[in-house]
């Protein structure tokens, strides 16, 4: 499975520990919405889709199953991520690069 798009839909403030919500498609085929990406004790990660139980605890919704998927798919994330606060900076919409397009990766 590949990974041939990341959007960044929404950026947060500095103030904030939740910095961006990002939505990532696959194989051009299967999009995934909602990963959240976090800054917390000095480094950026992301957080899957989830849903909160009875009990107060929340759930994944999808997750990756290994860890060099999880990798590949947080490098992903976190570059498009960088890149929207680097295009934000120069006036450009969250959801599109100095070209007009979002992060793919193909």
């Amino acid at each position: 499975m590949q990974i041939t798009d990341v959007k960044v839909r929404k950026l947060f403030s500095d103030a904030e520990p939740m910095k961006a919500i990002v939505s990532v498609t696959f194989d051009g085929q299967l999009a995934l919405h909602d990963i959240k990406v976090i800054y917390a004790r000095e480094k950026l990660f992301i957080v899957m889709p989830s849903r909160k139980n009875p009990d107060g605890s929340y759930r994944d919704i999808v997750h990756p199953i290994n860890a060099d998927f999880r990798a590949q798919l947080e490098e992903a994330v976190l570059k498009a991520y960088e890149e929207a606060l680097e295009n934000e900076g120069e006036g450009i919409t969250n959801d599109e690069s100095a070209d007009g397009a979002a992060y793919t990766d193909n």
